[in-house]
């Protein structure tokens, strides 16, 4: 059963991190690779911590 969640938690966190990729033209984040790996890789800790951030993510996640 806990190797199931461990599944559905890692598929989760690659489909916001793929979602985020995908959309990060839409953000008003500075435009270079470091960035936007750094900031796919991340999104579920500034995604709580960063209300800039949410906003951001949400526009990502749009279109």
């Amino acid at each position: 059963m806990s190797s199931l969640i461990v599944v559905i938690l890692v598929g989760l966190y690659g489909a916001g991190a793929w979602k985020f990729w995908q959309g990060f033209e839409r953000t008003n984040f500075q435009r270079s690779l470091l960035n936007r790996l750094s900031l796919s890789l991340l999104w579920p800790v500034l995604l709580v911590a960063n209300k800039s951030y949410r906003r951001n993510f949400r526009k990502a996640l749009k279109g």
